[in-house]
């Protein structure tokens, strides 16, 4: 009965779960028709090692409306904000040193609430410190808002796949951000799946404040889906990937990935003992038991868990060609997966200690999801 389970929730996902296995749409690269007036919104805390490769690669952005950087350094103990002063084109740099955070904020987001507050451009891209920029991304990003008439448009960024730990466990990453939401159901106005991914977020100013502006999100944790979520309600958005920008920040082994995933997996789960329990018994269904099946079952049973582990490899294919990874790792998504789903457990245990979520030397032990 498990083995069948576990075949038709194979079936399902492959044929009605939004096409989430395609790893797509793509962000084309694109010059709009309209070129108005954008602000970009960097919060940085301690980016000294990277925010010369972020910020320069904004201030070279070929975009033929006018655009400014506004960095709002949150409390650095580093040179980051010395750092992108130097940088060449800094006349379009504005730096803006952030005030500490009130109670009921996400340190990030207090930021961002501060440039934002600072600037008045009718469009508003928010972007993270690690990410770099191709010349022609701002451009493609506005020609998309103009071409899709939306509100919001968001984009999964290239991640970082350097060490032999981010090739290994980076492309399921996101392969299991589009299981969660998948990228179709985003993008369709009628169905209530919002999503959004925070590298880079260009958000019309007057949806951002008829949502009640970053102010409505503060206390969020995970910020771009939750703005996704309030920008959906009475607007469009669009999720899709990027190859014209990609982290640069480095997840050198694997304990680096595990704390990266620590850090969200259970605030996902709104810190609920039973959501987690469901949780890993959907993904134990899912994910363990077709090659649990496969491998030590018998006669049918074995046949449904071949068949349900193969759908699954399958699935994982386009996610692997996206990032340029062998297809020989697509029937090791299990154990990719158990090792995700570990990270949750861990992420659980700790914030019932009491630990809380910690990132930038900040703890944030009530955030929500």
């Amino acid at each position: 009965m498990i083995a069948l389970l576990a075949l038709l929730a194979w079936a399902w996902l492959l044929a009605l779960h939004g096409r989430f296995w395609q790893s797509g749409p793509a962000l084309a690269p694109l010059h709009p028709r309209a070129a108005p007036p954008i602000a970009i919104i960097v919060p940085a805390r301690d980016e000294a090692a990277l925010i010369a490769r972020s910020i320069a690669s904004l201030l070279a952005q070929d975009y033929s409306g006018p655009f400014r950087v506004v960095l709002v350094d949150d409390n650095s103990t580093d040179a980051t904000a010395a750092i992108a002063r130097s940088l060449p084109g800094a006349e379009r740099l504005t730096v803006i040193a952030g005030t500490n955070r009130p109670a009921g904020w996400a340190g990030k987001l207090w930021a961002v609430h501060q440039g934002v507050a600072a600037t008045d451009e009718p469009l508003v891209l928010l972007t993270d410190a690690d990410i770099e920029h191709d010349p022609g991304h701002l451009a493609s990003l506005v020609a998309q808002a103009e071409t899709t008439g939306c509100d919001m448009v968001s984009e999964m960024v290239r991640l970082n796949t350097a060490s032999w730990a981010e090739r290994a466990l980076i492309p399921a990453f996101v392969y299991f951000f589009q299981l969660l939401y998948p990228f179709a159901r985003v993008n369709d106005p009628l169905s209530a799946t919002a999503a959004a991914a925070g590298g880079t977020v260009l958000i019309r100013r007057d949806a951002l404040t008829r949502i009640g502006g970053i102010a409505a999100i503060a206390d969020r944790l995970i910020d771009d889906c939750a703005l996704a979520a309030k920008v959906k309600q009475g607007g469009r958005i669009w999720l899709g990937h990027s190859d014209l920008a990609r982290s640069i920040r480095p997840y050198p082994g694997m304990a680096d990935i595990w704390r990266m995933v620590a850090r969200s997996a259970y605030v996902q789960l709104r810190h609920s003992p039973l959501l987690l329990l469901g949780a890993l018994a959907g993904l134990s269904l899912i994910f363990l038991a077709p090659p649990a099946f496969a491998l030590f079952g018998d006669g049918s049973t074995q046949a449904a868990g071949a068949l349900a582990w193969a759908g699954m490899a399958a699935s994982f294919l386009p996610t692997l060609r996206r990032y340029g990874r062998s297809r020989a790792w697509a029937p090791l998504l299990p154990l990719i997966a158990l090792f995700y789903m570990a990270a949750t457990l861990a992420a659980a245990t700790s914030h019932h200690f009491g630990h809380g979520v910690a990132w930038k030397g900040r703890a944030y032990a009530a955030g929500r999801a």
